[in-house]
Formats: C-alpha cells, sequence, structure tokens
C-alpha cells in the first residue's frame, strides 16, 4: 500500500475555498481507479457516523483527492462548530512550531522544566513543589500527573490503575490560568497518565510567555493564513463573557475542508507548497509513541495505533477525538486524512464563536437521540469508540 501511495499528488497542496478549493473525485469508478476507495463502503462509514451525533459529516482525502465529502443535521462545509477536545491537537501543533521558532529561549524543547519564573512566572510560588519537575513534554503528552477532568482515572503503565475522584472546578473562583496552573496532582510527574485539559492550557500559557501572542493569534499568523482557511475562530464566548486567553484544551472552529487542510499538511510532514509550515521532527513525534508518556497510547496530543488497539486501522494511523464525536486522523501509509465532523446543537450555536454562518438546516436532526452501540449494549456510541470504529471503516475502504 505505502508502494501505491507514494507519488500520487506529492507535489499537491490545495488552493482556499474562495480559490477553487480541493480538487474532487466524483464518480465512484473514478474514485477506485485513481483512489483506490470503495465508495459504498464509505457510504457504510457515513451511516454509522450518522447513529453516532446529532449533527455532523465524513470527510475523506487521498492522494490529494477529496474524495467523500457528506453531511448530515447541521453538518455543512459552511458550518463552523465548537470541536471540544479536537483543539487539542491544534495545541500540539502550535506548540511544535513554537519550540523551532524560539528554540535559543527554549533549547531543551520537550525536555524543559517550565514551572519555573522563567516560563510560567504566573505559576509562582508553586502550590506543589513537585510541579518543579514538569517538563512541556508531559504536559503536552498528558503525564505531567495532573489529576484528570471528571472522574477519568490514572493509568500506570497501560492499566487503569487509580480511580480518581472528580475535583473542584476552580476557573471561577481563580480565573482561567491560575485554575490550570493549580491543578492538583495525583502522581509524581512522569509517573501516570491521565486526561488533563489543564495541561494543554499551561503548555499554551508557556507559549503565550514566550511568543507575546494568545494561542489563537498564534495558530492564526502560522497555521490558518499559511494555509488558506476561510473564516475560523477559538470558541471563546460563555454566555455573555468572553475567556480571556484562548482554551487550548479544545474548542477550535473550522470549515470543515480547514480541517482537511490542517491534516493534508500534517500527512505531507509539514510542508505546504515550497514552505515548511510546522517542524517534520515534531511531527514524527506526534505519530509514535513518546518518551514523554509511556503509561497509554497517547502522544504529544494525539492517540497514536504503534500498539494496534484499533484493530482494523493501520498501525501507523493517529488521532484526535473531541466531545461531542468529533474527530481528526492521519494515516500515512495510506496517504489519507479524515475528518469526522460530528456535535450537538450547542456546538453549533454562532453565539460560541461569533462567527456568521448560514447555510441550510431542514430540522431534521432535531430531537436526535443516540442510537445503541450494538444489539448487546443499550449504551450509546462513545465519542472516542465512534471515532476509532470510523477509521476502521474507512481503512476497510481502501481497495489497493
Amino acid at each position: 500500500m505505502v508502494a501505491a501511495a507514494v507519488g500520487f499528488g506529492e507535489e499537491y497542496f490545495p488552493k482556499p475555498d474562495s480559490a477553487g478549493g480541493w480538487r474532487t473525485l466524483k464518480d465512484a469508478s473514478a474514485i477506485r481507479k485513481t483512489a483506490g476507495l470503495d465508495v459504498k463502503k464509505l457510504d457504510q462509514a457515513f451511516e454509522y457516523a450518522t447513529r453516532s451525533s446529532q449533527h455532523g459529516g465524513l470527510l475523506v482525502v487521498r492522494h490529494g483527492y477529496l474524495v467523500y465529502e457528506r453531511y448530515y443535521g447541521r453538518g455543512h462545509r459552511e458550518a463552523i462548530p465548537a470541536t471540544a477536545s479536537v483543539g487539542k491537537a491544534y495545541t500540539s501543533i502550535a506548540s511544535g512550531i513554537m519550540l523551532d521558532e524560539k528554540k535559543a529561549r527554549i533549547p531543551e524543547g520537550l525536555d524543559t522544566k517550565v514551572f519555573n519564573a522563567k516560563y510560567l512566572p504566573e505559576a509562582m510560588p508553586l502550590d506543589d513543589p513537585a510541579k518543579a519537575d514538569i517538563t512541556l513534554g508531559q504536559l503536552l503528552s498528558m503525564s505531567s500527573g495532573f489529576h484528570g477532568e471528571g472522574g477519568n482515572p490514572g493509568f500506570v503503565n497501560g492499566v487503569p490503575a487509580v480511580k480518581l475522584t472528580p475535583v473542584p472546578r476552580l476557573a471561577t473562583q481563580l480565573g482561567q490560568d491560575l485554575a490550570a496552573l493549580r491543578t492538583p496532582l495525583w502522581t509524581k510527574p512522569g509517573d501516570g497518565y491521565s486526561y488533563a485539559s489543564s495541561s494543554p492550557h499551561v503548555a499554551s500559557i508557556v507559549l503565550r510567555n514566550l511568543t507575546g501572542m494568545e494561542l489563537h493569534e498564534y495558530v492564526d499568523k502560522r497555521l490558518a493564513k499559511p494555509l488558506g482557511w476561510g473564516q475560523w475562530a477559538w470558541a471563546m464566548r460563555r454566555g455573555e463573557n468572553v475567556l480571556a486567553h484562548t482554551p487550548a484544551g479544545g474548542d477550535i472552529a473550522l470549515r470543515s475542508s480547514d480541517h482537511l487542510r490542517f491534516l493534508y499538511a500534517i500527512l505531507k510532514k509539514g510542508r505546504w507548497g515550497k514552505e515548511q509550515i510546522i517542524p517534520a521532527s515534531y511531527i514524527e513525534l506526534c505519530g509514535k509513541p513518546t518518551k514523554w508518556n509511556t503509561h497509554a497510547p497517547m502522544s504529544l496530543m494525539w492517540e497514536v495505533n504503534a500498539d494496534g488497539h484499533v484493530a482494523g486501522a493501520p498501525k501507523d494511523a493517529f488521532f484526535k477525538s473531541g466531545g461531542g464525536g468529533h474527530g481528526l486522523v492521519v494515516i500515512p501509509s495510506l496517504d489519507m486524512v479524515i475528518y469526522k465532523m460530528s456535535g450537538d446543537d450547542g456546538q453549533y450555536n454562532p453565539a460560541r464563536t461569533g462567527l456568521k454562518q448560514e447555510y441550510p438546516y431542514d430540522g431534521s436532526r432535531d430531537g436526535w437521540k443516540p442510537a445503541a452501540r450494538s444489539q448487546f449494549s443499550d449504551g450509546p456510541i462513545g465519542t472516542d469508540d465512534g471515532l476509532r470504529r470510523v477509521l476502521e471503516m474507512v481503512a476497510a475502504a481502501v481497495i489497493d
């Protein structure tokens, strides 16, 4: 399969949608011949996706061709939903760009211990002396020892070894930054993994201090403009209030075809045209197990399949899911990227982003309820499981 992928559109990069956008294949026979995909199997993956979220869509790019693009409910190319934890993948990639740009000021890179006056003066004095050993790589792989939100367990060496009791949310009392910085530790840095959204937020404070820019401003300069995105935002509005800082743990909002541009740049090892937008060395770290987290298949904010825990997907696949069922997928060996658009009414509410969005919606998904996971389970399709299954089904559509 690798040999088949090499050379197909190797130097192709899509124009912005305003200038013509992605090249496409519409006919099933052309898709089979040029992209090596069975459209009927992609339709099956789409049908499964419709059972996993109220609104959404499925988009697939292979060999540089947008070969599949279907939506349901409020899903639409012009829809710009908040994508919850999908934003963590953007935080990670922005951090990789920052490390390359500012390497003279942070020469140890991901091995840098950041809880000190040089990188996080806001954290001084430390509320826990053990935080002095937290590295940037641990923050970006969620092995800093931070207590995960909700009841997320603590994993040690791949086993959910510690049942964590939910801790109070401190943002209202302390403010956005200080609440993240004072997230309690459940273990020593590096000794376990727990899914804590405060971890990427603290990484974004380091980025802010080194670049002098908010995360969303940095993403706009280093990713959005070079890649040719249309309108986009980080969903920073909470009712009448606007957050003081970019919430790096989630809620970036892009048009679906621009999520694909982000993924395609990663597939191309950070190149976009003649420019190296993202350091190739950082992308390599994102796509494989990392020394900063030896407890779970999470690299630098990406889930990696090197251990084959997603049995029907190639082992080089890496992906990021987000609340509501959104998901980003990169599969280098198949020369493929996938965007699973999802979400509920709240995530599509323009009040979250402040962006003007105009597109048709027929009301057909009003009152939608999630389908059972299977005939043997009453539980709904989960955020992570839903993305993993779509990944397997799209991979199964490959015929070359």
